[in-house]
C-alpha cells in the first residue's frame, strides 16, 4: 500500500504527506492534522514542522517524479489504456474491461463509476481520482496481477495534473461538445486539455481518434488510427438499429451488440480497435462483443406495466440528444423527461438542454441535480430562458418529480430521468444527500406510486 498521501483525512501512522497546492485549496493548511494523524515525514515549499521536513520548490513536482521513479517498472509492464472526451468515456472504457475480462485477460477500471477489479472496490470521487490515490488502485491491480487498465480521463483531471507522469499505451478521444466551459471558458482550450493525454503515450504508443468529431485534428498525435463513419482506419460500413441492439460492419468485422443507439456503436467501436490491437482473433472478438453490455446508469431501462422507465447519466446537451434519439428508434406513445443542471457549472448549456427536452417530451418535469453552491431558483431561470413553451412542472424534490412523471404512463409510454446515472448522492453545499435514480424508481413501482 502506497505510504505517501496528499489527503491529510487518508493519512495512516508511519505516512508521508505531501503538502500541494491546488486551485482551491492548499495542503500545507493541512500539515498539522495530518501529523495528529499519524504522518511522520512532511514534503512542503515552506514551514517548519514537528517531524522529519523536506523543502522543495514545487511539491507536485516533487512528487510525480518520486512516484514515476519508484513505480515506472511496474507501469512499463502494465498496458494502460486512457479515454478521454465529453461523451463516451465511462462506456466505451467499461466496455473494454468487461470484454477483456470476458477473453480471460485480467483488466481493471478506474473512472465515473468506480474503481473495479473483477468487482467493484469502490466509488470515487472524480473520474480521474487524486494521483496518490491513481497510484494506489494501479499498485493494487498489479499485485493482483492485472495486466491491464482501462481508465476514464478527464479534461480537469489533465489539468489539474492528477495523472502527470502515467504513461499510456493506448489514448482515445471520443468526442468534444459543450461542457466544463466554467472551468476552461473555451472549446479550444477544453481540446487542448485532452490532447495532453496524448502527449503521455508510450514510446510504442498508439492515439484512436474519432475522425467524426470536428476537433478530432488536435488529436492526430504520433502514431495514431481512426475511426467513424467518415473514410477512416475502422470505417464502419453497414449499420442497424433496434430496440434490442445494434448491429455494424467494419473491416472483416461483422458485429452484434445489446448496446441501443447510434451512439454506443462508436462507444462499441472503441473496444474492438482495442482488442483488434491486442490481436484477439476475428471469432473472439466477435463472440465477446455480443456479451457486453453498458455500465451502471447507461441507458438502464427498468420495465412498468407496458411502459419503460430509462435512466441515464447524460448531463450535456449532446449526451441528452443522443439518448433522446435513441428513444426515438424505439416504438412507444408518449415521452416523459425528468431532469435538471448541475449547479455552479456551466450556465451556457443549461437553457440548450431545457429546449432539447421541451422540443422532444410530451411534458418534462424540471428538478434538482447536484446544486453545490447555487440556487435550484437560478438554475431553472437559467433553463428557462427565451423559453416560450408551457409542458413542463418545476418540483425541486427529484423524488417527487419521478413519481409524478411514473404517474403520467398510460401505455406504451417512456419516461427518461437523466443527469445522475449511477450516482448515489445529491450534493447541495457540503453536503451528500443519499439518492440513487434506479432505487427510488424501484421503490415507488413497490409502492406503487398511488396510480
Amino acid at each position: 500500500m502506497l505510504k505517501i498521501k496528499t489527503n491529510s483525512k487518508k493519512i495512516k501512522k508511519g505516512d508521508t504527506f505531501v503538502a500541494l497546492r491546488g486551485i482551491n485549496s492548499d495542503g500545507h493548511k493541512y500539515v498539522e492534522e495530518a501529523i495528529k494523524a499519524g504522518a511522520i515525514n512532511i514534503v512542503a515549499e515552506e514551514g517548519k514542522y514537528s517531524v522529519p521536513t523536506m523543502i522543495v520548490p514545487d511539491t507536485r513536482i516533487y512528487l510525480e517524479n518520486l512516484l514515476y521513479e519508484k513505480y515506472h517498472d511496474m507501469l512499463d509492464e502494465m498496458t494502460i489504456i486512457g479515454i478521454t472526451g465529453t461523451n463516451g468515456k465511462t462506456t466505451s472504457c467499461f466496455l473494454i474491461y468487461e470484454a477483456l475480462n470476458n477473453l480471460g485477460a485480467k483488466c481493471g477500471y478506474i473512472g465515473t463509476v468506480g474503481f473495479y477489479l473483477k468487482d467493484k472496490v469502490c466509488d470515487l470521487p472524480n473520474t480521474s481520482p487524486d494521483i496518490c490515490d491513481l497510484y494506489e488502485m494501479i499498485i493494487e491491480a498489479y499485485e493482483s496481477d492485472y495486466k491491464y487498465i482501462v481508465m476514464e480521463v478527464s479534461s480537469q483531471g489533465l489539468a489539474y495534473g492528477r495523472l502527470n507522469k502515467i504513461p499510456f499505451d493506448l489514448a482515445i478521444f471520443t468526442n468534444l461538445t459543450q461542457d466544463h466551459l466554467d472551468y476552461h471558458k473555451t472549446m479550444e482550450n477544453y481540446a487542448l486539455a485532452k490532447t495532453k493525454l496524448f502527449h503521455q503515450l508510450k514510446k510504442n504508443g498508439v492515439g484512436i481518434i474519432n475522425i467524426d468529431d470536428e476537433y478530432c485534428d488536435y488529436y492526430r498525435i504520433g502514431h495514431y488510427l481512426t475511426y467513424g463513419f467518415k473514410d477512416s482506419d475502422y470505417q464502419i460500413k453497414n449499420y442497424k438499429l433496434s430496440a434490442n441492439g445494434s448491429y455494424f460492419e467494419v473491416l472483416n468485422y461483422k458485429i452484434t451488440t445489446q448496446l441501443l443507439g447510434k451512439y454506443n456503436i462508436y462507444n462499441a467501436l472503441c473496444a474492438l480497435i482495442v482488442l483488434d490491437i491486442l490481436n484477439y482473433s476475428k471469432e473472439k472478438i466477435e463472440h465477446v462483443m455480443s456479451l457486453i453490455v453498458a455500465p451502471p446508469g447507461r441507458m438502464d431501462i427498468i420495465k412498468y406495466r407496458d411502459n419503460a422507465i430509462i435512466i441515464d447519466y447524460a448531463h450535456t446537451p449532446d449526451a441528452m440528444e443522443n439518448i433522446i434519439n435513441t428513444v426515438k428508434e424505439i416504438k412507444h406513445h408518449k415521452t416523459y423527461i425528468v431532469f435538471g443542471c448541475t449547479g455552479s457549472r456551466d450556465r451556457l448549456k443549461r437553457p440548450i438542454m431545457m429546449q432539447l427536452a421541451l422540443n422532444n417530451a410530451d411534458y418534462v418535469f424540471v428538478t434538482s441535480d447536484d446544486l453545490h453552491e447555487e440556487d435550484f431558483e437560478q438554475i431553472v431561470t437559467d433553463m428557462l430562458k427565451n423559453n416560450h413553451q408551457n409542458h413542463y412542472l418545476v418540483e425541486k424534490d427529484r423524488g417527487k418529480a419521478i413519481a409524478q412523471a411514473i404517474r403520467c404512463l398510460t401505455k406504451n409510454d417512456i419516461v427518461l430521468i437523466l443527469g445522475k446515472g449511477h450516482e448515489e448522492f445529491i450534493i447541495v453545499g457540503n453536503n451528500k444527500i443519499p439518492f440513487n435514480d434506479r432505487k427510488e424508481v424501484l421503490k415507488l413501482l413497490d409502492e406503487k406510486v398511488q396510480v
